[in-house]
């Protein structure tokens, strides 16, 4: 991934260059300015992936600067640091879409973690007005999107483990990504150019799941005129991937056991044992050492399959990721449905943010399809959400008093020190005064009381 270039908006000679400083400590590149006018200049003709926006004139001319970035690029991650620490700055900063906001003197560690969080998010900004998206560094790496801590992880063991020819075990919720990961396992093995053949276990029937593994000879039953060959014949040299193996019955489980100890295998009616050259790999949504313990899963198989094992964590764990999801399925449903929609308004961005995904990536995907199926440019607002979701959006506000009294217990705890409260609390400055902003919370001490 190419190295991120930051640039410092900073009348200060001596801030400017401890942030330069702290940036290249960092591993970002950086740009500085002193002045507005050079500062756009620099966001026009040069790639900027994110802008601080120090000191010019006061904290008014600050958000001026950050007003203009914006009518240029709306969605370019904007950090303000500023000495004028008000309420009435920081509820500005939030209408005007900046993404975090810090006083001077600045915590480095803070503006590090700030810095991190913003730059995975969907768009940064490239010269001549047009827009590069981490779409276009996914196409290069695969179709596996994510570049959250556990998905590092996660291609990383693919990498190691698609060089060898060990049984894998893949497992996570519905929608995680399990079938596209067995793919991947494939393409990036020595058997990728043989067959890679995906068996569903729940949708063959246990009746028929029999001749269509192992195939038939002609006359074997009634009906059997011509030779079949089944389905772990076709994959011979390749990879089988057997989908929901938690969904097969202890019976044909007996026989998959023997398939992957023999590597053989015998048609129904044939007299001979045909060998087999493949790799299995599989993946269940189930607990197959509760399925053991239970008596529904033979332990021999779940030992033989669960040799490697890649667990898929769902959305809801990985929501750093959710930005570049949107910014993929987006570009990819705009070209699909010859659509022009930019992007999502804070208030799509947020629900995205909050809700939980029970469905993971594959009900993300859906519902951005639903919406773009009817949306044909602008901006993705919760207007544009199918009813179902729009009510789930009402009744999650109806249900957010709890936070309201846990933002208002922590807040009289740190006797209304909003950076302390939002150190409790495990968000930036923006996020709390965003739910302060919501909540219609005052954060004066004698508002407050009352309104308690």
């Amino acid at each position: 991934m190419k190295t991120p270039t930051i640039l410092i908006v900073e009348r200060n000679d001596t801030l400017r260059k401890e942030l330069k400083r702290f940036l290249l400590q960092q591993k970002y590149n950086s740009l500085e300015s002193s002045n507005k006018t050079e500062a756009l200049g620099i966001i026009q003709c040069s790639v900027v992936h994110l802008v601080i926006v120090g000191s010019l004139d006061g904290g008014r001319d600050s958000l001026q600067m950050a007003q203009e970035i914006r009518q240029w690029n709306s969605a370019i991650p904007l950090i303000l640091i500023t000495h004028d620490s008000t309420e009435a700055l920081a509820i500005a900063a939030l209408k005007l879409g900046i993404s975090d906001y810090f006083k001077h003197p600045v915590s480095f560690e803070g503006l590090a973690a700030s810095i991190r969080r913003c730059l995975s998010g969907p768009v940064v900004h490239t010269p001549s007005g047009t827009q590069e998206t981490p779409r276009q560094g996914l196409f290069k790496r695969g179709k596996f999107i994510g570049d959250s801590l556990p998905m590092r992880e996660i291609k990383t063991c693919i990498g190691k483990v698609a060089q060898t020819d060990s049984n894998v075990l893949i497992t996570g919720e519905t929608g995680t990504g399990k079938e596209l990961t067995a793919e991947l396992v494939h393409q990036n093995s020595p058997r990728n150019k043989n067959p890679f053949v995906c068996i569903n276990c729940t949708a063959i029937p246990d009746s028929l799941l029999e001749s269509e593994l192992f195939g038939y000879e002609r006359g074997a039953f009634t009906g059997a005129d011509t030779l079949k060959e089944g389905k772990l014949k076709q994959s011979d040299g390749g990879t089988v991937f057997l989908d929901e193996i938690g969904d097969m019955s202890i019976y044909h489980q007996a026989k998959i056991l023997r398939v992957i100890e023999n590597r053989q295998i015998q048609r129904l009616g044939g007299k001979g044992s045909i060998p087999l050259n493949i790799r299995f790999v599989a993946a269940t949504n189930k607990n197959l050492e509760e399925m053991v313990s239970e008596g529904r899963f033979r332990k021999d198989l779940y030992y033989r399959l669960n040799v490697v094992n890649i667990h898929l964590p769902p959305l809801r764990q990985r929501k750093e990721d959710i930005f570049i999801l949107l910014d993929h399925y987006m570009y990819e449903l705009n070209r699909r449905f010859g659509r022009h929609v930019k992007g999502f308004a804070a208030d799509a961005l947020e629900f995205f943010h909050t809700y939980n995904w029970p469905g993971n990536i594959r009900e993300l995907k859906n519902l951005l399809e639903a919406i773009m199926a009817n949306k044909d440019s602008g901006w993705v607002s919760i207007q544009d959400l199918p009813a179902s979701f729009r009510n789930r959006v009402i009744d999650g506000r109806m249900l957010s008093q709890d936070e309201k009294d846990r933002v208002l217990a922590v807040l009289l705890s740190t006797n209304w020190n909003k950076a302390e409260a939002a150190r409790k609390l495990s968000w930036s400055r923006m996020t709390l005064y965003r739910k302060l902003e919501r909540y219609h919370i005052s954060t004066g001490k004698k508002e407050a009381s009352g309104y308690l």
